[in-house]
Parts: structure tokens; sequence; C-alpha cells
């Protein structure tokens, strides 16, 4: 088992999984609890997760992820939905348009840590059409698509890629 900070830093996007180790359903469970117990607005976890796992639907999310071919041959993804509306009944605007949409994020950056602390690789997906995922995957009405998560073991180990140097990125008042 894997520190922290040796998580943080084996977390690459890989795009490329194998086909013949499928994701045991342990460590799929144990994924969902950690995104679970991440830290959301009043502890009201504004967000859905849909597990994608059938070969026909994981073809429906790539159709609708731009047809980025590793978003199909993932065996798995899963798909983090804010729950504006949730949000909403404690925390009014603020909830609905920020709270739900933080929930959700931090909800899948706590899976994507706890998918490389379990030995497997993902790839967090931001452009897809939302309104053909909503359509397509028959989505809650109300729910807001925010990130998908590719889910496999890797069949590949990319480079790092270089980060800014924290002088560019932080400021100390």
């Amino acid at each position: 088992m894997w520190d922290f900070f040796e998580t943080v830093r084996h977390r690459h996007s890989i795009r490329q999984f194998r086909d013949d180790l499928p994701v045991e359903a342990e460590k799929l469970h144990a994924i969902l609890e950690m995104a679970c117990a991440a830290p959301s607005a009043g502890d009201l976890q504004s967000y859905r997760i849909y597990v994608i796992q059938s070969a026909a639907k994981r073809q429906l999310l790539s159709a609708a992820a731009m047809n980025q071919s590793f978003t199909a041959e993932a065996p798995v993804s899963l798909l983090f939905c804010s729950d504006p509306q949730r949000a909403a009944g404690k925390y009014g605007t603020r909830g609905e348009t920020l709270y739900a949409l933080q929930d959700a994020t931090i909800a899948a950056s706590y899976a994507q840590l706890a998918i490389v602390a379990a030995g497997l690789g993902s790839t967090w997906v931001g452009q897809f059409d939302e309104e053909e995922l909503k359509r397509t995957l028959h989505l809650e009405a109300g729910l807001q698509p925010v990130a998908i998560l590719c889910i496999g073991y890797p069949a590949e180990l990319p480079e790092e890629s270089p980060r800014r140097h924290l002088d560019e990125v932080v400021t100390y008042l």
C-alpha cells in the first residue's frame, strides 16, 4: 500500500487499458466508497455517480464523449453528475451553481486517487456532449454531467507531464 504522496505522484492519465483484466467488484466498491467519503457542502453529497460497464453503454458514452476511443475501451467508467437542486435546498443559488459542482468534482478527485491506490489507472474526461449523455444514458432529471473517469488496468505507462513550478501557482499572502 502506497502512502498518499506516492499515490498522487503515480497518478497519470491512462488511455490504453488491458482487455484481459477486468476491474474486480471489490476494488470498484472500495473506489466508490472513497468517492462518497469526500467532503461535501453541508455533507449533502450533491452528486450522483453512474457506473458504466456494459459494452453497449460504453459505446454510447464514447459517442457522447466526441468518440474518444478509450472511453469505449475502458472496462469501467464512472460518470459524476452534480445535483444542483439538492444543494439549492440548503444553500440557494450558490449551492445550485457552485457547491453541487464542487461536491461532484471533489468526489471524482477522491475516486481518481483511490483508483491509483487500488493499482488501476484512469483518465478524467471532461469533453462530452452533456445533452447527449443525459438523453442516451437516461440520466435522472436535473442532474448535470461533470466528469467521466475511465478505469482499468493500464496497458501503458505515460511519461510524466510537466508541471508548473510552485512559484508560478502559489502566492503567500
